[in-house]
């Protein structure tokens, strides 16, 4: 027997080995090309469904500064209904916290906001929903579920503002010496304009 094949033995060699195995051959390039097109169609999906919701909070946009608020209410619930994962969908959480805010419906502000915390797909705007709704708790006198909300924030998110709220829960409970360290906080994070400062002074302690 020689060491290679000769033509016609490679041949029927290669006939063989497609009967053997010919079958498995094409379910696995049917397979590979089904992924393939498969994710291709995803992602197709995914942007289509990304356009949409982006048109969808400009037309919300749109509606808030041509004062259509009850419109902008009801383009901000789809969002947050049809395209919940989208960061588009939390934009618009945030403009419908806002607006049921100014119609004095702080409850319905504060839904929105914890809707913000769990469905943002970014954790920067889920802490920006969380400082927004620890705000409201102040305004609303809930000074432990502000504090509360607060400790949940990341460290590095925002720190002159957390420590200013802070020292505002902590002067509503009468903690004065817990506030003036707070407000010094805020100031060393770099606080910007007089209000820090001007707390401080009410508190008897003259900024820096």
């Amino acid at each position: 027997m020689t060491a290679y094949l000769n033509e016609e033995q490679q041949v029927e060699a290669l006939k063989q080995w497609w009967k053997d195995n010919g079958k498995s051959v094409v379910i696995g390039v049917v397979l590979g090309l089904a992924a393939i097109f498969g994710w291709k169609g995803w992602q197709g999906y995914r942007v289509a469904q990304g356009e949409a919701a982006s048109n969808l909070y400009i037309g919300m946009q749109n509606q808030v500064n041509a004062g259509k608020v009850e419109g902008a209410l009801e383009t901000g619930k789809r969002l947050l209904g049809e395209h919940t994962d989208s960061v588009y969908a939390s934009y618009a959480a945030l403009q419908l916290a806002r607006l049921m805010y100014q119609r004095g419906d702080k409850d319905t502000a504060a839904e929105n906001l914890q809707w913000v915390i769990a469905h943002a797909p970014d954790p920067l705007i889920a802490d920006l929903a969380r400082l927004r709704l620890a705000r409201l708790r102040i305004d609303q006198k809930q000074y432990p579920e502000a504090g509360a909300v607060l400790e949940k924030i990341d460290p590095v998110f925002m720190p002159a503002a957390v420590a200013e709220l802070q020292g505002d829960i902590a002067r509503a409970g009468g903690h004065l010496d817990e506030a003036r360290q707070a407000y010094k906080r805020a100031l060393g994070a770099g606080a910007l304009g007089e209000t820090v400062r001007r707390k401080l002074l009410e508190l008897g302690e003259k900024a820096s």
